[in-house]
């Protein structure tokens, strides 16, 4: 149990980790499909996220080909699953979900500077 929240409850990639869970939870998605589905994560960021969340028994997978798709181990999630499940159905997740990745981005915020007016001459 302790890993399970440890993956799900550190600070840097929660929401990730968490949107991934969501989108394999009903059912089996490649990699690529993760990837596409995350937006504006690249997919190196995407398999790292896929493999803590394998290593702590959140995820199965499987290799088809070149492809490796995924899946959630709802048993591994125990009490947990019914929670993450409430959760993902309350239309407010997709609210906070945004809020979060917004807030764990890196780097200087996207928005214009201001100069200062300039006087002109006559």
């Amino acid at each position: 149990m302790t890993s399970v929240i440890q993956t799900l409850g550190t600070p840097r990639g929660t929401p990730r980790r968490r949107e991934i869970l969501r989108l394999v939870w009903e059912g089996e998605r490649s990699a690529g499909e993760i990837h596409r589905a995350l937006g504006d994560v690249t997919f190196g960021a995407v398999s790292q996220h896929l493999r803590l969340l394998e290593d702590a028994s959140l995820l199965r997978s499987r290799r088809q080909g070149r492809q490796r798709f995924y899946a959630a181990r709802k048993d591994a999630l125990g009490p947990l699953a019914q929670w993450l499940e409430s959760m993902w159905d309350d239309a407010l997740y997709s609210l906070k979900l945004r809020a979060e990745l917004d807030e764990s981005r890196r780097g200087p915020r996207p928005g214009r500077r201001r100069r200062p007016a300039r006087r002109r001459r006559r």
